[in-house]
């Protein structure tokens, strides 16, 4: 089992900036990705990005792409999404995951936990 926990959502006028970590504990050992998701009201929850836990691989939404960046810091199982430029589309529930990697993705195997919410205002 692996247990994940979420922090630093928030409220931002466009254009600023939020940091989001997650800590995970347990069996993560198990798990050969991380990786950062996001469901917005109404819509489908989706992979925002994905950092491979045995590679320096990381790889981004084309929505996120130069204004997101991970940091993962594998020996305290840290992965952090630093989120610049934030846009209105951007308002979500955020969620953290481990699993396995799937080559171009990161296949979540964790339970969903509550998520951490960002709103972003124009």
């Amino acid at each position: 089992q692996v247990d994940l926990v979420e922090s630093g959502g928030g409220s931002v006028e466009a254009l600023g900036s939020l940091r989001l970590s997650c800590v995970a504990s347990g069996n993560i050992a198990d798990m050969t990705c991380m990786a950062w998701f996001r469901q917005a009201p109404g819509k489908e929850r989706e992979g925002v990005a994905f950092s491979h836990t045995h590679s320096n691989t990381m790889i981004y939404t084309h929505t996120v792409a130069g204004r997101f960046t991970l940091s993962h810091d594998k020996a305290k199982n840290i992965l952090s999404l630093q989120m610049n430029s934030l846009k209105p589309e951007d308002t979500a529930t955020y969620y953290c995951a481990a699993g396995a990697w799937r080559g171009a993705h990161c296949q979540p195997l964790t339970q969903w936990g509550q998520g951490t919410q960002v709103t972003v205002s124009s």
